[in-house]
């Protein structure tokens, strides 16, 4: 059984979500199977380029009351902070010299003035060489209309969950539909759009999880960021077990084979609870690292979930460090932007 449907999704790229439950709840033998063959459908439509994109979390503010996010609005114990424009693009254009060639621009749901997150993509995109990737929550029409205007390249606004009631049960004040209704707007756009889901949020079960593989492929994204639950100590969450690395893991290489062309980053949360998470991944169907190069002081501050890794070094340093860790697996850096091409 197991053979015959992973057969099928290399061959069509199309499993109905039983043959995705089945999937998602094979043991260490075909789990080790799984990933190689989702590695392999990687290799065939992507090579061996990782690309790496900068991600500059350039704001901890935050309207939101997401259960597990330590970012919340009720959190009152970071010290909150904004990074003025031109130090965003200062950094954007030094990572652009170091070998980024995207660079990631990510808040929480902050409503940033929507003035400044156009000027600092045209700079960028003039003074970078970098294609732009904007995080920034659920926004107007108007307002993502603009900064694609201004270039903007990618969005990307994670769905968390695809069943309704549970996402606006973790998302209080918010509206799966709404989340949804944005993902649409932003293919309609025309920008390389990504969502996503979360690994271990309570009431998740393989169905749920096929449910989240149906609707990446449903909405036929660009990217797809897959990683397991952190729910941080001063949220409701604080007391639910972590996410499975392995279920993690799982869902990755199935969503790879199911979407071969798209990107899938190996994230950082997979990476603090493994310390060989990244490389898991990589071998699991990802093709995207997203290091962190925010600066040193604010680093601490955005912290979405406790336990994140702390900087090792300067930017550059960190660059080098995982540029190394790609090529140990038999990989390369991508120079590319890393703009999709769908046949």
């Amino acid at each position: 059984m197991f053979k015959k449907i992973l057969n099928k999704a290399v061959k069509t790229h199309n499993l109905n979500i039983e043959e995705i439950m089945f999937l998602l709840k094979v043991e260490e033998k075909n789990f080790k199977v799984l990933c190689s063959m989702a590695n392999r459908v990687r290799q065939e439509y992507l090579g061996n380029n990782v690309h790496m994109r900068g991600i500059i979390e350039f704001s901890n503010y935050c309207s939101r009351s997401c259960k597990y996010c330590g970012l919340r609005k009720e959190n009152k114990e970071p010290e909150r902070y904004r990074i003025e424009p031109d130090e965003i693009i200062n950094l954007g254009i030094y990572a652009g010299k170091i070998g980024y060639k995207t660079i990631v621009l990510q808040s929480g749901e902050d409503n940033y003035e929507a003035d400044k997150i156009e000027y600092i993509t045209k700079k960028l995109k003039k003074e970078a060489d970098v294609a732009v990737t904007l995080s920034l929550g659920e926004r107007d029409f108007a307002e993502y209309k603009l900064w694609k205007k201004a270039g903007a390249d990618r969005y990307l606004l994670k769905h968390e969950i695809a069943d309704k009631d549970k996402y606006n049960n973790l998302h209080p004040g918010m509206s799966y539909e709404e989340r949804i209704k944005r993902l649409r707007w932003l293919k309609e756009l025309g920008y390389q759009t990504g969502s996503g889901n979360i690994i271990g949020l309570p009431e998740q079960n393989e169905e749920t999880i096929a449910q989240d593989i149906e609707l990446f492929k449903d909405l036929d994204l660009e990217m797809i960021g897959i990683g397991p639950l952190i729910a941080h100590g001063r949220t409701p969450l604080k007391n639910v077990e972590n996410g499975s690395v392995k279920m993690t893991l799982k869902t990755m290489a199935i969503t790879r084979l199911l979407l071969p062309q798209a990107f899938l980053p190996s994230t950082t949360a997979l990476n603090s609870l493994d310390s060989r998470g990244r490389q898991k991944g990589l071998q699991a169907g990802a093709n995207v690292i997203m290091p962190n190069i925010t600066p040193p002081e604010y680093r601490s501050l955005y912290e979405i979930y406790p336990g994140k890794r702390p900087p090792e070094g300067k930017i550059k340093n960190e660059y080098i460090e995982t540029k190394t860790m790609i090529e140990s697996l038999g990989r390369k850096v991508a120079s590319g932007y890393g703009h999709i091409k769908k046949d």
